[in-house]
């Protein structure tokens, strides 16, 4: 059932009749246990005494998998009220202590949680070394980690050894160590079975052998068609591989066992939107926003979006929205500063756009490039001694100094500045190194809308020799869309003989 060749779902009926047999399933969460008419009777149990006063005769190991099952549905409240009657009834048990702890690290507070690690009572199970070394990888002390967990191994014995290492496997690659969760799965059998199926898939997309990880989701599919999880981690690899269109449809599948899934929502609308469909990307974004609020992340692709429609307001609308919601040290506010920029000095208020700009300053991002666009905007605004101070600055404070000279021709070239661009990449080529592969393409631009024909074949036939990439970028609306970049030059030599 994994989305080879031979299988790629093509209709609509197919995705309707996977959808009724998700409902004859009941799949709700993707997870084995979690989806068992064993957890099912034990929640209802668990919910019909709450509901009723009555009191609750579950011990705290069960009450942890009912929190843990309440946030992987996005209850956070029924979670809270479930540990806390855990802890309750067993201060120091690991059960309730393990997700309080997880829960302290997803929130960053590795204090927090070595608090809790020192009120476990059970320090001889496996699950307390587990949560000493996922306190560790919290910290970003990787190799004391891997050295603790190596200690601990010497203590496993033989019958729980093969759980070991796909237990750390497992650890290493939820804190994105996909190196290190190879390194313990190589230790493990070499077997058929799911969960070391599973682990493998999870660390060769994480190691970006995304073709390899790929094969394994479809094998995992194969056996089980009704898992949300294999068809969104598809997905992943898919649109990390750039087959937009397959990841589409996997995510597709993933959708029609939970609708609300924000993961394969979220890789559905950066499919659509790698595609050019702004339209639709923009109301799965839109979605993901719903599912997960206060998102900067979906505030700032429903910006992209509306951008390509042409929709400014509405654009500038969600953009404000998004960094309303972020949080300071957001890896997405210097995206948003720069795109509130590009629209302010769309807008003519130059000043509005360096306010955002300047809020970059402290953030850790390209300082390059936002002295590049504080440049580029006051060059917009046609305060030249301004936009020049901030241009020599880009370039002085660059590791690439002649790389970021030709994103400031380029800049002016933007501006309309076509005659000045011209003259300084004429300046820049002649002592450009050999090896230098930037520019080339926009200085065929340059040539080609001043109608310097004859210099403009002579560097586009450079560009496509050392910079493909940059000639689509540059060149592209030139020539038909089914011209491959680095052909563009033959292209136009051959149309040129046949005018002729």
């Amino acid at each position: 059932m994994g989305l080879s060749e031979e299988s790629i779902p093509l209709d609509q009926a197919e995705i309707c009749n996977f959808r009724f047999q998700i409902f004859e399933k009941v799949k709700k969460t993707g997870d084995d246990y979690y989806d068992s008419a064993e957890f099912r009777e034990m929640l209802a149990e668990y919910e019909q005494a709450v509901s009723t006063g009555q009191p609750v005769f579950l011990d705290a190991d069960e009450l942890s998998e009912i929190a843990d099952y309440y946030q992987m549905s996005n209850r956070p409240d029924d979670a809270d009220k479930a540990i806390s009657l855990a802890l309750s009834l067993a201060p120091g048990a690991i059960g309730p202590l393990t997700y309080s702890i997880h829960e302290a690290l997803f929130k960053g507070d590795t204090q927090k949680a070595r608090e809790l690690l020192d009120q476990i009572i059970e320090k001889d199970e496996p699950d307390y070394v587990y949560d000493y070394g996922e306190i560790l990888l919290a910290e970003e002390r990787d190799d004391e980690a891997d050295t603790y967990f190596e200690e601990a191994m010497k203590s496993v014995p033989d019958e729980e050894m093969r759980d070991y290492l796909l237990d750390v496997a497992g650890i290493m690659n939820d804190y994105s160590r996909s190196d290190l969760a190879m390194k313990w799965l190589e230790r493990a059998p070499q077997e058929d079975s799911t969960d070391y199926k599973e682990l493998k898939a999870r660390a060769l997309l994480g190691m970006g052998q995304y073709e390899d990880s790929e094969k394994l989701y479809n094998e995992l599919i194969d056996t089980n068609p009704f898992s949300k999880k294999y068809w969104s981690q598809l997905a992943l690899a898919q649109y990390m591989r750039d087959d937009f269109s397959a990841a589409i449809q996997s995510c597709e599948y993933a959708i029609a066992i939970d609708p609300d899934d924000p993961d394969s929502i979220s890789t559905k609308a950066n499919s659509l939107y790698n595609l050019g469909n702004y339209e639709e990307a923009l109301e799965y974004f839109r979605r993901h926003a719903e599912l997960v609020p206060n998102n900067d992340y979906s505030y700032l692709n429903q910006g992209y979006c509306l951008l390509n429609l042409g929709q400014r307001e509405q654009a500038l609308e969600v953009l404000l929205r998004g960094v309303e919601v972020a949080q300071p040290d957001s890896p997405h506010l210097p995206d948003l500063y720069q795109q509130l920029a590009f629209i302010y000095s769309d807008m003519q208020q130059t000043d509005k756009a360096l306010e955002y700009l300047d809020k970059t300053d402290l953030l850790d991002c390209d300082h390059v490039t936002m002295c590049i666009i504080k440049g580029h905007a006051l060059l917009m605004a046609k305060r030249f001694q301004e936009a020049q101070a901030k241009f020599s600055e880009a370039v002085r404070i660059s590791d690439n100094p002649q790389a970021t000279l030709v994103r400031v021709i380029v800049s002016l070239y933007d501006n309309h500045y076509v005659e000045a661009s011209y003259r300084m990449f004429r300046n820049f080529f002649k002592t450009a190194p050999p090896d230098f592969t930037d520019g080339y393409a926009y200085m065929a631009l340059c040539c080609y809308d001043l109608k310097k024909y004859d210099e403009f074949l002579i560097y586009l036939k450079k560009a496509c020799e050392v910079n493909p990439a940059e000639c689509q970028l540059a060149l592209a609306h030139l020539f038909p869309k089914d011209i491959d970049p680095k052909d563009y030059y033959e292209y136009t030599k051959t149309k040129l003989g046949t005018e002729n």
